[in-house]
């Protein structure tokens, strides 16, 4: 640049007279433009015409236009009055091409690039090509390719134009091989890493990634190992220092964490002071500290969480409490005080919904259980999401509390709701192991006319199973939440084509339901239903089926009635990843029915969320038959079952239990089957809201 400003210095001393060291610009000319804008020049100079040019101005004027960056040759020439500015413009970055990036995505390192002033349309200025490479292989060094080579090459092109093409070679990944924790006295290594990120690669590393080096995990790494302490009663632990070192060939991390632990503080004395709203004993049962046990930041942190829970329960949505530790360094004790500012009560002055173009207000409110002119519940506004969540009717919801303006103790609450199709006509042909080939046809609106009623015309068909069905269900036909159903079906069973005895039935069903819910979680279910059943030996019927008719006869109708009770804390109704799922239920044929007989049933699962969206589940399901009055057993039909992908995996459907005499199976009057299932995410993030992978 220096070289420049005295090139163009000496130059217009050459096109000034000897005798005239200055002169005023009547005019101010630009030479050489062609991208750049004459006025976007005249913008930058620190003159214009009418000013003087002296060996003062001309520096600056230089200066000026360097620092602009569009130019990279700026002179200045003098023609009588006339002040001349020739550039030569930098070339503009017409393309940028990036190639052999399989890891990070072209999108995320461009994004990068223009950070650095490296984009399509921008000036180029070489200068910037090393800045390239150091901030991609930072990306890459980020996602552990130290391995990473690159090659920039620069195109000319007509109009003053480049093309900068980029090309990468990634190498491998480089692996944890090692990590050592150094100064930990009382506690393993094995103790310290179970929660870690960061890990040596096992079986499933190429999965999970977790052998995979980050800036970023690293830094999570340390905040757990320091938090594993501190809710251990080591109050002054710390990370002295960290190393990260490569091997030669760029493929190996070793990680060397050097700790020091300190001394253990157990807990002083609690107290609790502000402003209290209730007798401080209420408080207590809230804080899980005890004296002369070790200190620990996460009951500490729990203990508030639990205070402002209860205040926000009571109205005081914006409560603050703090928690103050008193340090006694020579007793190695740690006092906490609990400081209580509530705030004002919190009232709920209005609450409306938002995004619903089909379903209605009301079907909404009702799932509400933050009412207005309350107190303001944050317990009752998550829960109020997640029953509209339970709905089916909705892709997402999000409650928002805006304050009133005006006001600093109302507010609003508003529902936002994101709609998705809650009805379906479909039509399809399928396979499945358990069904064959299939085609089915139906009509169903979940959300009919957007008044939350469910409505359903079906028709299903397989090489075993031919059923036809109307249904009607309303959950709100009180405005207790009483429900109401009706139901239609016919269905013919060919139970051979089952891996069952050989016999077929044609079953009839008219029934109606109700529903009367006893919490928030638990309800009680009633269905009365007359079933008409026309039984058809096959070719080889067994001998017990043959026996079976000859007392009770080949057709029956029954008059059930069912009983139920179920409680559901899931915290969603298809891919939940925590709650319980338990139901009970009783069925029995009335007197005056052709088969008298009664089933019990208790069906249990439990889901419990892990580490990284993985979601351990447990599930057990009891059954118990039996008949009585006339008949002299359970009736076949209506044995239990086990075996199949949906009961007992490694087993064919219906498979397990007792043999019928030609050594098909027949099924028992007593079933308990239990599993243990382990849920983890699709590989692609794209698919969470669809697919769950399970074993």
């Amino acid at each position: 640049m220096a070289r420049y400003i005295f090139a163009s210095l000496f130059a217009l001393m050459l096109a000034m007279p000897v005798a005239a060291d200055s002169f005023v610009a009547k005019d101010i000319r630009v030479e050489g433009l062609q991208r750049i804008s004459a006025g976007t020049v005249f913008n930058y100079l620190p003159v214009k015409p009418g000013d003087t040019i002296d060996e003062r101005t001309v520096p600056s004027i230089i200066r000026a236009l360097y620092k602009t960056g569009f130019f990279k040759d700026v002179r200045l020439e003098r023609d009588g009055q006339v002040l001349n500015i020739i550039v030569q413009e930098r070339p503009a970055i017409a393309q940028i091409d990036i190639t052999g990036n399989k890891s990070i995505k072209t999108e995320d390192l461009q994004k990068g690039l223009a950070d650095i002033g490296l984009a399509e349309g921008r000036t180029f200025n070489r200068s910037v090509l090393d800045k390239i490479e150091q901030e991609l292989r930072s990306q890459f060094f980020n996602s552990g390719k130290y391995g990473v080579q690159l090659q920039t090459e620069v195109i000319p092109l007509e109009r003053n134009r480049v093309a900068v093409k980029i090309k990468i070679q990634e190498g491998d990944t480089a692996r944890i091989r090692g990590i050592n924790i150094i100064g930990n006295k009382t506690f393993s290594d094995e103790d310290l890493e179970a929660g870690f990120q960061s890990k040596i690669g096992g079986w499933f590393a190429w999965f999970t990634k977790e052998d995979q080096y980050s800036r970023q995990k690293l830094a999570g790494d340390l905040e757990l190992l320091k938090s594993f302490y501190l809710d251990r009663g080591y109050l002054n632990f710390r990370v002295d220092s960290t190393q990260v070192t490569i091997s030669p060939d760029k493929k190996g991390i070793f990680i060397t964490i050097n700790v020091s632990e300190g001394d253990i503080y157990t807990i002083g004395d609690v107290k609790i002071t502000g402003k209290l709203i209730v007798d401080p004993e209420e408080y207590f049962p809230l804080i899980h500290l005890r004296r002369g046990e070790p200190f620990s930041r996460r009951k500490v942190v729990d203990s508030t969480d639990r205070i402002t829970d209860k205040l926000s329960e009571m109205g005081y949505a914006f409560a603050n409490v703090n928690h103050i530790p008193e340090i006694d360094e020579e007793k190695k004790t740690v006092s906490i005080t609990y400081f209580m500012d509530p705030g004002k009560r919190v009232y709920v002055r209005r609450i409306d919904v938002k995004g619903n173009t089909r379903t209605r207000d009301r079907v909404v409110r009702r799932e509400m259980r933050q009412m207005e002119n309350t107190w303001m519940s944050n317990s009752k506004l998550t829960f109020s999401r997640e029953r509209l969540r339970r709905l089916g009717f909705f892709e997402d919801v999000t409650i928002e509390t805006p304050s009133v303006p005006g006001s600093t103790d109302l507010t609003d609450v508003l529902v936002t709701v994101k709609e998705k199709p809650s009805g379906s006509l479909a039509g399809g042909l399928g396979y499945s192991g358990s069904q064959g080939i299939s085609f089915s046809a139906s009509i169903t609106e979940d959300n009919f006319l957007g008044t939350g009623k469910k409505v359903t015309l079906a028709a299903n068909t397989s090489s075993y199973n031919t059923k036809y069905q109307l249904s009607y269900f309303n959950p709100y036909a009180t405005i207790n939440g009483v429900s109401r159903g009706f139901n239609l079906s016919y269905q013919k069973t060919d139970y051979n084509e089952l891996n069952i005895s050989d016999y077929l039935t044609d079953t009839s069903e008219a029934s109606v339901n109700y529903g009367v819910p006893l919490s928030d979680f638990n309800r009680l279910r009633m269905k009365f239903a007359i079933e008409n059943i026309d039984l058809t030996l096959g070719s080889l019927p067994p001998l017990e089926i043959i026996d079976f008719v000859n007392q009770e006869g080949d057709n029956y109708l029954n008059f059930k009635l069912t009983g139920s009770w179920s409680h559901d804390s899931r915290d969603s109704a298809i891919f939940p990843t925590v709650g319980t799922s338990q139901s009970f239920s009783t069925v029995v044929t009335i007197p005056g029915s052709d088969l008298q007989f009664y089933k019990l049933s208790y069906r249990y699962r439990q889901y419990v969320p892990l580490y990284r969206r993985f979601v351990f589940a447990g599930r057990a399901i009891l059954g118990y038959g039996d008949s009585y009055g006339k008949t002299h057993k359970l009736p076949f039909f209506e044995n239990y079952f086990a075996g199949g992908e949906k009961s007992v995996r490694g087993f064919k459907n219906n498979t397990l239990g007792p043999r019928d005499s030609t050594g098909d199976p027949l099924g028992g009057n007593i079933k308990l089957v239990g599993g243990l299932e382990l849920y983890s995410p699709p590989p692609f993030a794209q698919l969470d809201s669809t697919v769950r992978m399970s074993v």
